[in-house]
């Protein structure tokens, strides 16, 4: 019998009784409609149209066929980034003098792809370039004076850091004390201490800096500096070959996909499908992937096995395959890589389910989850914390605890800020960065208990947001207006990821199952409906075998209507399902028809 860390079943029995006792009461409404949509409308776009792009903060025609058709021109002068001329010019004097540089990148997808974005750059350029990738176990999260010691070791003159940094005062300090020049590339949110004087700093949410774009990715600015020094050296490069690697630090690390990160993103995708990488085609192979991609591929696939080295042991592997050039070793990386994410999967459900356990011992549940255990993988965490919280509609943290300090990530939701709220406790937190919906963190193992109380205690303010799931639809459809028409005009809001969400759709009923549901793979359910006309629409319900009970009698559904590449049809992945509510039969402005 498998365990109950590994048996699919079992997983998803205690997923659906986690999401009972949370005890969330379920609300379905309309999204709102924000005023730039009569702009867009008025533009000549259909209204169904206007009022999806206008949420996405699209305010008139010209940015909707901005949006809709992404183009390289609408990228920014990289120039405009407070710090990268400066940067610029520190590199070109390295190059001249015959200068060492160290790339200091972050473990994660975001982390590698930036670091090889710029290691294949200034190696072409003529720089001698040494990459770092900090190791989570023995190093921790980001730039440390330990890395300062091994770019002394390879006789370094200038350290480059890729998606970390803008905290890491100690191993900036030790730097620029051993002689060393510091350039930080970063995307997190400052605080803290500031980094020390003569230190280069670009991030474009430093202050003062007035770039019009500052979500940007790690990986996205290192494609901005690349860009800059290329042009600098008169190197010519093609900003879409450098793409097919941003893409995937952009989509992996859920920076919102508007903006350049949507150019990066879209144009990124479209020329993977033409990439000459060696380590990227393997890649794409062992993840079982044909073009044309999307971003759910790099968010699903390709992401998760570029991240897995780097969550259990070391990310060089991964950076290894993304600057690649022999076809053989290619796959050779390209299946560690995938056992590695295999590990990594079971390492994740097993702390899912112990953490879900532990916290369910402490009904009912606080509007702040925290959970710790000393068995539990570092590597892990963050995921197993997006999960829950994902779950049980809380921000969550989970933390391993390794003799008398516990490490740990946090993931929220929508309508909490945790960087900002954890950071009122920064003073006690040795190590503490990160997002609005996503930290990292190091705590002493014994605070953690009063940490949990007053965390909890000062989390209550959001007992109201956490005791209501709300779904907010943005179009209420019958199944035949769900045509081919319609797919291809919601297929050009692709690709999608945070800030830009695949649609949430309403089906109106009465729905009628057609037959008893299939269930394939583990948990998963397929599934066809008709409405009173005779229309009909194909269902997919990933992880939906423990709630099948709900699909009985007249029905609504939400969910998200998407193409199954599979079974070579648009099909509606299920979210949620309810009783048919007669007379619930509100305004049909939103409609697609």
């Amino acid at each position: 019998m498998a365990s109950a860390s590994t048996d699919p079943k079992a997983h998803l029995d205690r997923a659906a009784a986690g999401k009972a006792a949370a005890g969330t009461e379920i609300v379905w409404t309309p999204a709102e409609v924000p005023a730039e949509a009569d702009a867009i409308t008025a533009a000549g776009f259909p209204r169904w149209q206007a009022e999806l792009l206008s949420r996405r903060g699209v305010t008139d025609g010209d940015s909707a066929s901005a949006f809709l058709a992404p183009q390289l021109d609408h990228l920014h002068d990289p120039r405009l980034l407070a710090g990268l001329d400066a940067a610029v010019e520190r590199l070109l004097r390295a190059r001249d003098a015959g200068e060492a540089v160290a790339l200091v990148g972050d473990y994660d997808v975001d982390g590698v792809s930036g670091t090889a974005i710029l290691s294949a750059v200034l190696g072409a350029c003529g720089l001698t370039v040494h990459t770092i990738v900090p190791h989570r176990m023995r190093d921790g999260y980001g730039f440390q004076p330990v890395h300062v010691e091994r770019a002394r070791e390879h006789d370094c003159r200038l350290i480059v850091t890729v998606d970390c940094g803008t905290t890491s005062v100690e191993a900036a300090t030790a730097a620029i004390d051993a002689g060393l020049d510091v350039v930080v590339t970063d995307h997190h949110l400052p605080g803290g201490d500031p980094l020390p004087d003569g230190v280069l700093l670009v991030n474009p949410r430093q202050q003062d800096c007035e770039y019009p774009f500052a979500e940007l990715s790690g990986a996205g600015l290192a494609l901005k500096l690349a860009l800059a020094v290329s042009t600098a050296c008169d190197r010519k490069v093609d900003p879409k070959i450098l793409m097919r690697i941003a893409c995937l630090g952009t989509i992996a690390d859920l920076v919102p996909l508007v903006g350049e990160n949507r150019v990066i993103a879209a144009l990124g995708l479209e020329e993977l499908r033409h990439t000459r990488s060696a380590g990227l085609r393997a890649l794409i192979r062992v993840a079982g992937l044909q073009a044309p991609y999307a971003a759910s591929d790099v968010g699903f696939r390709l992401g998760p096995r570029l991240n897995a080295p780097g969550r259990l042991d070391s990310a060089d592997k991964a950076l290894e395959l993304l600057l690649c050039r022999d076809s053989h070793r290619a796959v050779e990386l390209a299946l560690e890589l995938d056992r590695d994410n295999r590990a990594r999967q079971d390492w994740e459900r097993r702390v899912v389910d112990e953490a879900r356990e532990q916290i369910l011992e402490r009904l009912p549940l606080p509007p702040i989850l925290v959970a710790w255990n000393e068995s539990w993988h570092r590597g892990v965490v963050g995921i197993a914390a997006g999960r829950l919280a994902k779950e049980l509609h809380r921000p969550t943290l989970l933390l391993a605890v390794e003799g008398e300090l516990a490490a740990g990530s946090g993931r929220s939701i929508s309508g909490v800020h945790l960087h900002d709220f954890v950071a009122r406790w920064r003073h006690r937190l040795p190590k503490f960065g990160g997002h609005a919906q996503a930290i990292g963190l190091t705590v002493d193992a014994g605070e953690l208990p009063d940490l949990r109380r007053e965390w909890e205690s000062e989390a209550a303010a959001w007992q109201d947001l956490v005791a209501i799931r709300r779904y907010r639809y943005e179009l209420s459809l019958d199944p035949g207006d769900f045509t081919p028409e319609l797919a291809a005009a919601l297929d050009r809001l692709e690709p999608h990821g945070q800030a830009n969400p695949r649609p949430l759709v309403r089906v109106r009923g009465p729905l009628q199952l057609c037959a008893p549901p299939r269930r394939f793979g583990n948990g998963h359910l397929s599934a066809e409906v008709r409405d009173e006309r005779g229309a009909t629409m194909r269902l997919v319900g990933w992880g939906w075998q423990s709630r099948e009970a709900t699909l009985q009698g007249d029905l609504e559904l939400l969910g998200h209507f998407e193409f199954d590449r599979y079974r070579r049809q648009h099909v509606l992945r299920l979210v949620d399902a309810r009783t048919h509510q007669p007379g619930d039969s509100e305004s049909t402005e939103d409609e697609a028809s």
